[in-house]
């Protein structure tokens, strides 16, 4: 009995903390960070970002490439100073998604 109950206790710790650690993914399974797409044209901004971004040189949310036509691809991105999909700021605190940029294989991590 003291087997089963321990056996209980450690799959409940188990799924506890694999539930935290989904809850603290901000990024959907579908690419998504609050309903935005995470590839496509992006717009650098210094306030009022649709992301809050802080670059990371490990553990990061999503590995971006930067592109220069063609941002189809999950964590494709290309920079431009008008008409963008999404924009975003920047920031050393408080990110909303966490970013490494790559040269090759873009995507969630």
């Amino acid at each position: 009995m003291k087997k089963f109950c321990f056996s209980m206790a450690l799959l409940a710790v188990f799924l506890f903390s694999g539930a935290q650690a989904a809850m603290a993914k901000n990024i959907a399974s579908d690419c998504t960070c609050k309903g935005i797409k995470l590839y496509g044209k992006v717009k650098i901004v210094t306030g009022f970002p649709d992301i809050k971004v802080q670059k990371a040189d490990a553990f990061q949310d999503l590995n971006v490439q930067i592109v220069n036509a063609f941002p189809d691809v999950c964590g494709k991105w290309q920079i431009v100073d008008s008409f963008p999909d999404f924009t975003i700021q920047y920031v050393n605190a408080f990110p909303d998604i966490t970013i490494k940029e790559v040269t090759a294989f873009p995507g969630i991590n």
